[in-house]
C-alpha cells in the first residue's frame, strides 16, 4: 500500500510531465516493495549486515592504518559519511571536491572528531575534463600511494544541459569524469598495489536507477540529443555506465592480472541534495522517509563495506546493495555492451569535445 501511494505521488506531480518518464517513474517507486520488505522486517544478507547498518558497523574492527584513498564528491551527504568512515578506521582520505570552502569546512570537522585523522581537500569538478586531468596530474605528481578510489560524486535528473566539454551534464559527471579520473590514476593504484601487496580496489556508486535507462541503454549516437531527452532516464544511463565501467575495468584487470578490484554499488534511497532539483520529491521523502529513506549513516555503508571489509577481497565485477552481493540487470551484465561503452568514452576524452 505505502509503494502504491507513493507511485501516485509520483504521477500525480506536474515535475513529470511526459507518458515516459511517468511510467519510469512508478517503475522506480514500486521497485521499492523488495526494499520495503528488507527494510521492515530488517533482513541480513549474506554478509551479515542489513539495509539499516551504518557505516561504522559495516567496518568495525577494521584497521585500515597506511591506506590511501580518494574520495570524490565527499563534501557533502554520503562523500561526506565516506571520508569520515575511512579516516576513522586510519585511511588517508583525499577529498575531490568541486566546492574548496566547502571541502576545507567538512575536513575541519572530520579533524575536530577525529583528531588522529589524516584528511587532506583537492580541487575536482567531473564535469571537467581538464579538472580532472589537473586533479590527477596533481596527486600522481605528489608520490603519495593510492589504495582505494572511490568513485561517489554524482548528480540527478538534472534539467537538460551540456557540461564544459560540450557533453551532457549527467553522463559527463557521474561516468566520464570518473572513467578519466580512473584511468589517469590506474598506474599509480597499480603500483601501489604491487609494491605493498595489499590488492586497490575501486568502487563506483551507481543506482538502482541503473536499471531504467533508455531503452538502447547508452545513446552512443544521441548523447547529446536534446529533443529525445529525458532526465530520469539519463540519470538511469549514467548510473548503467556506472556498472558496466566496473565491469569492463574487471575484465581487463584480469587479463593484465592486475591485483586491483572494482565494484559498483547502490547505496540506497538516501535524504541527500541529489533532490534538490525536485520540491516535490523532498516532500515524498519528507513523508515517507522514515518509512523507507535511509539515513547517510547508512547510505555510506555498502561503499564503506566495499571498501575495507576482509570479506570483500579478491571480488571484482560485482554489484552490492545493502552490503551484500545483489544482481545488476542485464544491460548492465552484458559484455559486448561494457567494452562498447569504454571505447566510446575513451574517444570522449581523447577528443575532450563534442561528440561526432
Amino acid at each position: 500500500m505505502l509503494a502504491c501511494s507513493m507511485a501516485i505521488a509520483f504521477l500525480g506531480s506536474t515535475a513529470v510531465r511526459t507518458i515516459q518518464e511517468m511510467l519510469l517513474a512508478a517503475a522506480a517507486v514500486l521497485s521499492l516493495h523488495a526494499l520495503l520488505f528488507m527494510w521492515f522486517f530488517n533482513r541480513n544478507g549474506s554478509s551479515g549486515f542489513s539495509s539499516s547498518s551504518t557505516a561504522e558497523e559495516v567496518t568495525r574492527g577494521v584497521d585500515a592504518s597506511g591506506l590511501t584513498a580518494i574520495v570524490t564528491g565527499a563534501s557533502s551527504g554520503i562523500g561526506t559519511e565516506t571520508a569520515r568512515v575511512l579516516a576513522l578506521r586510519g585511511v588517508h582520505v583525499i577529498m575531490g571536491v568541486r566546492n574548496m570552502a566547502s571541502g576545507r569546512e567538512v575536513k575541519d570537522a572530520l579533524v575536530r572528531e577525529i583528531p588522529a585523522a589524516k584528511v587532506d581537500v583537492m580541487e575536482l569538478d567531473l564535469s571537467s575534463l581538464a579538472s580532472v586531468r589537473k586533479f590527477a596530474s596533481e596527486f600522481n605528481s605528489s608520490g603519495r600511494p593510492l589504495n582505494l578510489l572511490i568513485n561517489n560524486a554524482g548528480i540527478m535528473a538534472t534539467p537538460f544541459m551540456l557540461s564544459k566539454d560540450n557533453i551532457e551534464l549527467q553522463f559527463a559527471t557521474n561516468h566520464l569524469g570518473h572513467f578519466l579520473l580512473t584511468n589517469l590514476l590506474l598506474d599509480t593504484m597499480k603500483k601501489t598495489a604491487r609494491e605493498s601487496d595489499i590488492e586497490g580496489r575501486i568502487v563506483n556508486v551507481s543506482s538502482e536507477f541503473h536499471r531504467y535507462p533508455y531503452p538502447e541503454g547508452i545513446r552512443f549516437d544521441n548523447i547529446n540529443d536534446q529533443s529525445g531527452y529525458k532526465r530520469f532516464l539519463a540519470y538511469g544511463q549514467s548510473k548503467l555506465a556506472n556498472v558496466l565501467h566496473a565491469n569492463e575495468l574487471t575484465r581487463r584487470f584480469k587479463e593484465d592480472r592486475v591485483e586491483v578490484t572494482a565494484n559498483s554499488v547502490h547505496p540506497g534511497l538516501i535524504a541527500t541534495n541529489l533532490f534538490r532539483h525536485y520540491s516535490f520529491l523532498t516532500g515524498l521523502v519528507g513523508l515517507v522517509g522514515k518509512y523507507v529513506i535511509k539515513n547517510v549513516q547508512q547510505g555510506a555503508a555498502t561503499t564503506c563495506y566495499v571498501a575495507l571489509h576482509p570479506k570483500v577481497k579478491g571480488m571484482s565485477g560485482q554489484y552490492f546493495a545493502d552490503s551484500s552481493i545483489a544482481k545488476a540487470s542485464l544491460q548492465a551484465n552484458d559484455a559486448e555492451l561494457a567494452t562498447k561503452l569504454w571505447d566510446f568514452s575513451l574517444d570522449l576524452v581523447r577528443r575532450g569535445s563534442t561528440p561526432s
